[in-house]
């Protein structure tokens, strides 16, 4: 692995020039834009689909703040339960039947599943993006868990950046 510093401006061109490099021929590309909480994974989503619609390509992005599950599974075991949080907290078949598997096979795809602030589904409609779209799937513990993306982006904190964040 290589690292080096860069600008988050410097950081979105690099990944849109990528992202837009990629030829996927059976259909839309699917990245996921991986990161703690405190990362802000969703941010970086969002500022990638503008330059990739200049780019000429279609771009929309689901935040899995759209799949958690509901309040009374998730919150079970208490809101700061690690094992619970990885394990429980979010619809990763939900996200892969409605959005990573359906945007593959017809271009649809549900953008969200649960409102975890009236703890209700959303009743959402499916929206579409043609063959040579990118659907930017942006939260937590999205890689590691077996699900099928073409491209994968990973925010790492350290521990005491995220210990700050978090406080």
């Amino acid at each position: 692995m290589r690292i080096r510093p860069i600008t988050p401006e410097a950081l979105v061109e690099e990944l849109v020039d990528r992202v837009a490099a990629a030829d996927h021929p059976g259909g839309v590309t699917r990245v996921a834009v991986d990161g703690a909480p405190a990362a802000d994974p969703d941010r970086l989503a969002a500022a990638l689909i503008d330059p990739l619609r200049v780019r000429g390509r279609a771009a929309h992005q689901v935040s899995m703040a759209g799949f958690l599950r509901p309040a009374s599974v998730r919150l079970e075991h208490g809101r700061t339960d690690p094992d619970a949080y990885y394990e429980g907290w979010w619809d990763l078949d939900g996200l892969r039947r409605e959005v990573l598997d359906r945007v593959a096979d017809t271009g649809q795809f549900l953008p969200s599943l649960w409102d975890a602030r009236t703890d209700r589904a959303t009743r959402a409609d499916y929206l579409s993006l043609p063959p040579d779209g990118v659907l930017l799937v942006s939260g937590p513990l999205l890689l590691g868990a077996g699900l099928p993306f073409e491209f994968t982006v990973h925010l790492h904190m350290s521990a005491a950046a995220d210990a700050l964040t978090t406080q």
